[in-house]
């Protein structure tokens, strides 16, 4: 039981959909302009749902290049068999139904078309997942989330177009970090993302200075909506989190890898798995500072 319940969080990616929603809260209250729970919360299930669709059915299709990178997924996914194209089905018809519900044209739109980009970014013929574009299309996964939140709130302005950038941007990188956990099973099934074209130690350089590009973003964001001193203090954590592990492995970054490349692959992976955490801090740190721009309470 306890198997199959961690198969089916692993089948939609429950972690990354967590996320999104702490995403889509945090910019409800900014953009709503007071916490607005129930708003929050149920713009939040759009965007769950949005994600799970997604990546339930990206993991149909990508079942035999994950009994490399990722066997207990695969196990899982295999299992369900064509079940798994209903999963996705049903949370696609939940997104939408809890898009039409809001009775604003523009968030359905918004909806059906991070669907579309679910399908793009995964099915066949298209399967952008296996090419160079795979950021480009990730980008939409943190964008239209916050573009649905302005659409509900009919709030656009300088300050959101920064979010949404940002949160496209931080999909992006993810998406190039899982590229490296992946770069096994993407070479052997011929796939041509950007680590295997350019190679993976190249891929890693470039994918490094990505997430430290992302800084600077950050910290406008912060700037333009007005965070509070805790919001930089956990940008600064993450910087000097990663940091130090880069520190630690310079010798397989810049020596070790010419005598033993395995060495380089799994610090692909560990700094993939890093993303992750400091991903998860910063949109857990979005959402609360959200909550104390509007409530203070004691900072």
């Amino acid at each position: 039981m306890l198997r199959d319940l961690k198969g089916f969080a692993q089948f939609i990616s429950v972690e990354r959909g967590l996320m999104l929603f702490m995403i889509v809260v945090g910019a409800s209250f900014l953009m709503g302009e007071s916490i607005v729970w129930s708003s929050a919360l149920f713009l939040g299930a759009i965007a769950f749902s949005i994600w799970s669709a997604a990546d339930a059915i990206n993991n149909f299709f990508d079942v035999d290049l994950d009994f490399l990178s990722d066997p207990l997924r695969a196990e899982y996914t295999k299992k369900l068999g064509r079940l798994g194209l209903f999963v996705s089905g049903g949370f696609t018809v939940l997104a939408l139904a809890l898009g039409a519900f809001t009775l604003s044209p523009h968030v359905v739109l918004l909806v059906g078309l991070g669907l579309l980009f679910g399908v793009l970014y995964s099915a066949p013929p298209f399967r952008f997942r296996k090419t160079a574009y795979k950021p480009v299309v990730n980008f939409t996964v943190g964008a239209v989330p916050v573009l649905i939140v302005a659409a509900f709130f009919n709030a656009f302005s300088t300050n959101i177009l920064a979010l949404v950038f940002l949160m496209g941007v931080t999909t992006s990188v993810n998406s190039l970090w899982e590229d490296l956990a992946d770069y096994a099973s993407d070479l052997n099934s011929g796939s041509r993302t950007i680590p295997v074209i350019l190679g993976f130690r190249r891929g890693l350089f470039l994918t490094i200075i990505m997430g430290y590009s992302m800084i600077p973003l950050m910290v406008l964001v912060g700037v333009l909506f007005k965070f509070s001193w805790i919001y930089y203090i956990a940008l600064i954590a993450m910087a000097v989190f990663v940091s130090l592990r880069l520190f630690q492995e310079r010798l397989t970054l810049f020596k070790d890898y010419k005598t033993d490349t395995k060495k380089l692959f799994q610090l692909g992976e560990i700094l993939a798995k890093d993303f992750v955490i400091i991903a998860t801090v910063f949109t857990l740190s979005l959402m609360v500072n959200s909550m104390l721009r509007i409530d203070p309470i004691l900072f």
